[in-house]
């Protein structure tokens, strides 16, 4: 019973990250791209998951952190490209 619902859940996930997919490719502006990248990354760490419990298994945990690690550094990174224009901004400095 388990083993189906986490089949299942495993296709749903899947499923939600085509959608991302589609939204990515013909999103309407440039925050929904953004947005449905950010989902993609959490889909991807939680079917990771589920694939570790299938698996039975601890070795996926160092994956889904160091993945979950870079899918928040994208996302600000992104944001503030969109705030300012850019994602390292040189300063002026007052000599």
């Amino acid at each position: 019973m388990i083993e189906t619902m986490l089949q299942v859940s495993f296709t749903l996930f899947g499923v939600a990250i085509v959608i991302a997919l589609y939204r990515i490719i013909f999103g309407p502006s440039l925050p929904d791209r953004v947005i449905a990248l950010d989902m993609i990354g959490v889909n991807l760490i939680t079917a990771i998951a589920i694939v570790s419990v299938i698996l039975d298994t601890k070795a996926f945990f160092d994956v889904i952190l160091i993945l979950a690690v870079l899918a928040f550094i994208s996302t600000i990174a992104f944001s503030k490209f969109i705030e300012k224009g850019g994602v390292i901004i040189e300063r002026k400095r007052d000599d």
